[in-house]
């Protein structure tokens, strides 16, 4: 029998889960989620794990009633050691997890308890609202939305709830602003005092409408606010317009596709989202062993014999370290061999495995090592050339040229993985502002997972950022427009330069 464990995903932002949480989702043999604002936690449980959404995708409940979430939980519990109950925010905060864990109470069923960041506060903070400050409001009130407005059994007594002080923040009331702040000021709140609504808090997404207690339901009306969003009303409100930072990040707001394998785009990813961009996943590839292995294992087992090994890039380093690990070496097999990197992120990868690239050329690509190398007689010089399946030839090709004797080998391949049916949905809407590709073989994957017609679309609508010339180049060749080329041919360099460039629009 396993465990279940309720984790709270906290209020959007997939950083702000807790260490716990995202621990939890990584042993995870099977995840139970709400609706949540940015799926890509979902990543962190492991390949195989089963996923089972269970929300609506307004927001505005199950597809399935608590009593079969809990049956569902209880049949993954008794299957999988760990079993992930994710809901939004805070479990416990305006949520119904409780039932739940009463019904697997009964079933004999084991369980725990991760809190979350609620929206409640996260919300808010990202507008720059703090629900409590010493000299505005020393007390805030959580409230939630009921189906009877008027003080009854389960209701709110409203002029109890109007006399509070402090700062007032309900998590469930979007729906009706209208008749909770009416039923407020006939409370006895004043009409006055400034509310706000943050919808879709602590994401890039988030929108907020100010005004007062008294016109902040049209307010929000006009702007077609709607769940999920929190209501504030205070005082602290009035602190937004000097606190406000969410929004102020060079990329907010902006949706950017990114086609990395999801391997590999986790640091890019993290970069995106720290500058406030929607990233949108959309991995078009993933890396494979190649057909056959053997030729791997064999140059893996005579690198101490080669005088240079070139490396091109840091799936290679994995899967060479991979090999050596599957025979027990590891770096000191290079022997007195040297190590030839494509780019930083290459020798970065070396550099993790305590090995140090012997030389990196000023411009990442194959040609920039060449130019290293111009001048340099390797008419003696044995090198291993460890690169991709269909790579192109022009590394090999040109220290041929220079007297070296050259071994290739194919460390991995790239296999096409289809795209998530939502991201062709966003594509399709024209929601996307911006795309970034690493390497040629993302924009040829693209552009098969697409097709030609919906590429070119997407080419016509959105800035599409190539981290070298020879990416550009494969833009170029698929008819596409390069809106941004990074003049660092690095994944820091091409963020740079999509921000150096939406900046510019703006302007």
């Amino acid at each position: 029998m396993g465990r279940v464990y309720l984790v709270g995903a906290g209020p959007g932002d997939p950083g702000l889960i807790t260490v716990r949480g995202a621990e939890l989702l990584g042993r995870a043999g099977a995840v139970v989620h709400d609706n949540l604002p940015d799926r890509s936690l979902l990543d962190l449980a492991p390949a195989p794990a089963e996923l089972h959404d269970v929300g609506r995708g307004d927001g505005s409940g199950h597809t399935i009633g608590r009593e079969r979430i809990a049956d569902l939980l209880e049949s993954l519990a008794r299957r999988h050691d760990v079993v992930v109950r994710l809901t939004a925010g805070d479990p416990f905060v305006f949520g119904y997890a409780g039932e739940e864990l009463l019904r697997l109470r009964r079933a004999g069923i084991a369980w725990e308890v991760v809190p979350g960041v609620t929206s409640a506060v996260a919300a808010p903070a990202a507008a720059g609202i703090p629900v409590t400050h010493r000299r505005v409001a020393r007390s805030v009130t959580f409230f939630g939305d009921h189906p009877d407005l008027e003080q009854g059994a389960g209701g709110t007594d409203w002029a109890a709830l109007a006399a509070v002080p402090g700062t007032l923040v309900s998590l469930m009331g979007v729906g009706r602003l209208a008749e909770i702040a009416a039923a407020l000021i006939a409370g006895g709140r004043a009409a006055s005092p400034p509310a706000a609504v943050v919808r879709r808090g602590a994401t890039p997404r988030q929108e907020v409408v100010v005004g007062t207690l008294a016109d902040i339901a049209e307010r929000a009306r006009e702007r077609e606010i709607r769940p999920p969003a929190v209501l504030v009303v205070g005082e602290v409100v009035a602190l937004r317009e000097r606190i406000a930072w969410f929004e102020r990040r060079p990329l907010f707001g902006r949706a950017v596709l990114i086609t990395r394998p999801r391997a590999q785009a986790g640091g890019l990813g993290e970069r995106l989202r720290e500058l406030g961009a929607d990233v949108v996943p959309a991995p078009v590839f993933r890396i494979v062993p190649p057909a056959d292995e053997a030729p791997l294992r064999d140059a893996a087992a005579r690198l101490g014999t080669f005088d240079w090994v070139f490396l091109t890039s840091a799936n290679g380093v994995d899967a060479l370290f991979e090999k050596l690990a599957q025979s027990g070496r590891d770096g000191r097999a290079f022997g007195a061999a040297r190590l030839a990197a494509i780019g930083p992120g290459t020798a970065a990868a070396l550099g993790r495995r305590g090995v140090r690239a012997d030389l990196v050329p000023r411009r990442f690509v194959a040609e920039g090592i060449l130019e290293a190398f111009a001048g340099i007689d390797l008419s003696r010089s044995r090198v291993l050339v460890w690169r991709a399946e269909g790579a192109r030839d022009v590394l090999p090709v040109g220290l041929r040229a220079g007297g070296a004797s050259v071994e290739e080998v194919d460390a991995y391949r790239l296999a096409d993985e289809p795209l998530d049916p939502l991201v062709i949905e966003r594509i399709d809407a024209g929601g996307i502002d911006a795309a970034i590709f690493t390497s040629a073989s993302t924009v040829r994957g693209l552009r098969r997972a697409l097709g030609d017609e919906r590429f070119s679309r997407l080419a016509a609508r959105a800035l599409l950022a190539a981290i070298g010339p020879v990416t550009a180049d494969a833009l170029r060749e698929c008819g596409a427009p390069v809106g941004v080329e990074a003049a660092e041919h690095t994944v820091g360099g091409v963020v740079d330069a999509l921000v150096d460039r939406l900046a510019e629009d703006r302007e």
